[in-house]
Order: structure tokens, then C-alpha cells, then sequence
């Protein structure tokens, strides 16, 4: 018997209550059904966790439950060797899956077999509303050149074809844990191609208590150490990522009262409202 066409792999910690049935509800209400949703409960003695996803009557749920805590490392790596899909699709448990996200990928690798790593776009929300869309580059070569300076690759809607991972030996490092995704891209960068689509698949939730707020100063480490590797293996990549920044330079900012955007120069245009380009200049 084959297995399903996607995993969709999700570990959770103490996960906050309303947050996680937010996130399963994402994912069970997608208009692409032919996934199996390994749910891995990291935090052995939150029972009230078990509650919660046992509430759902649906046979496409798998959920596992550590004795143990393993950390976020090598509790990814256990969804990876629990994963039966030819597709894997990465979810964190406080985020929300746009109904549309799990078809869009498949259909995306499905027709492009050169790329091994697909992700999209992802809206930032929080208790005040949504705040922003963040953006990312498209292309292989343009998130390569990127991925020299900055994680650009949105992990938690991202889906990778396992087949990428498993004939490069590639798993996720604990050494570099925070920053495990962006270490995982790194190794894969010679491996495979990349694309993100210009889309918005996923709603990360902006709290105070995300990995990357709690554990900011062990990820700086940890992602400097990552790209200061990549600019010293890649140095084309790199040559290219500081030309552009070079040339996307904004030389001019004006606000009202110090905080209504209303002009910016950039790259030799002025933006009105800092987005709506309204003419080009040149320098004498």
C-alpha cells in the first residue's frame, strides 16, 4: 500500500491551547486531501495537549507522543523518520494554513521535478491584526544569493520532497538549534533547486513567547555562524548579495510627525508614501 502524497509534519511544545486547535483546523480544512498529519507532542507531561488533538475524529491524523523531551532538532528528525509522504510539508504549531496552501505546493513540484524546495509567502498577525506580508525573493539563484546573508526560505510553509533529503543524508543539526531551518537550506543549497511562491500560504503568528523572541541571542549565534560559512563557501553568491545591497540603497526618508510615511528616494526613484513610485531622478 503507497503512502499518502504528503506528510505535513508538526511538532508541538506546550503549545498554547486555542493556538493549536487554530493550527489543526488549518490543516484538516485544506482543499487537498491526500496528506497524512503527524502531530509530535515534545512536552510528555502536558496531558491537556492529548486532549486536544484526540478531540478530532480524523484517521489522517497520526499523533505521537515523546517520553521524553527532545528538543525542536531531533524532534524534527523524528517526524522526518516517521513521515510517509513523497512531499513533506513543514508546519509550526502556532501558525494557520491558508485552505489553498497544501494543493498550490503539490501542484508546484509536481510540475517543476528540478525544485526540491518549495515555500510562499507568509502574513505576520498578532493580537492587534495582521501587520505585514513578508516578502521573499522568487527565483533559485535570487534566494541562493539571499540565503548568503539572510534566512529567506519561510520554513513553516515550506515543503520539501523527501527523496532531496534522504538520498543527501541531509537532517536537521542540533549544533545550530535555534536556526536548525536555515542550516537545513544551507546543506541543500548544492543539493537542489529553490522557489518560493509569490503567494501567501501560511499566517505566522507573532507572539511573545515564538522560539525566535525567547531564544533571540542563541539564533543571532547560530544564524551568523550559518551565513559567515556560506559567504566563505559560496563567494559569488556573496559578491552579488553585497552589490545589491549596495544599489538598494534609500539615501532619503521623509515621515510626518516622525512616523506617517510620506517620501522615501530609493534606488534613484521617489516613493510616495514610501511604495508608490511616482517618478525617477538622476544624480548629477
Amino acid at each position: 500500500m503507497s503512502g499518502p502524497k504528503v506528510s505535513v509534519l508538526t511538532s508541538i511544545y506546550n503549545t498554547d491551547e486555542g493556538h493549536l486547535r487554530e493550527c489543526i483546523e488549518s490543516v484538516l480544512g485544506q482543499g487537498f486531501s491526500d496528506f497524512e498529519f503527524i502531530i509530535l507532542n515534545d512536552s510528555p507531561d502536558n496531558v491537556s495537549l492529548d486532549k486536544i488533538v484526540s478531540s478530532y475524529d480524523d484517521a489522517r491524523i497520526r499523533y505521537v507522543k515523546n517520553q521524553t523531551n527532545m528538543g525542536i532538532s531531533a524532534a524534527r528528525n523524528k517526524l522526518l523518520d516517521l513521515a510517509r509522504g513523497e512531499y513533506l510539508a513543514i508546519f509550526d504549531h502556532d501558525d494557520i494554513c491558508l485552505p489553498t496552501r497544501l494543493e498550490t505546493q503539490v501542484a508546484f513540484l509536481d510540475a517543476n521535478p528540478a525544485v526540491g524546495v518549495v515555500s510562499g509567502l507568509m502574513e505576520v498577525f498578532s493580537s492587534r491584526g495582521t501587520e505585514c506580508v513578508i516578502a521573499a525573493p522568487e527565483y533559485d539563484t535570487d534566494i541562493k544569493i539571499m540565503l548568503t546573508r539572510d534566512c529567506c526560505v519561510a520554513h513553516s510553509a515550506a515543503m520539501i520532497r523527501r527523496s532531496v533529503l534522504t538520498d543527501n543524508a541531509i537532517r536537521y543539526e542540533e549544533y545550530y538549534t535555534p536556526a536548525e531551518d536555515y542550516r537545513l537550506w544551507a546543506r541543500l543549497m548544492a543539493c537542489t533547486h529553490f522557489y518560493n511562491i509569490q503567494q501567501v500560504l501560511v499566517r505566522y503568528r507573532d507572539h511573545a513567547s515564538r522560539t525566535s523572541i525567547c531564544r533571540h541571542q542563541q539564533m543571532s549565534r547560530a544564524h551568523d555562524a550559518i551565513a559567515l560559512e556560506l559567504q566563505n563557501t559560496y563567494p559569488a553568491y556573496w559578491r552579488e548579495m553585497r552589490r545589491s545591497d549596495n544599489s538598494n540603497i534609500t539615501v532619503f526618508r521623509l515621515r510626518l510627525f516622525g512616523c506617517i510615511p510620506l517620501l522615501k528616494i530609493k534606488n534613484n526613484r521617489i516613493l510616495l508614501f514610501e511604495c508608490i513610485p511616482i517618478f525617477r531622478i538622476k544624480w548629477k
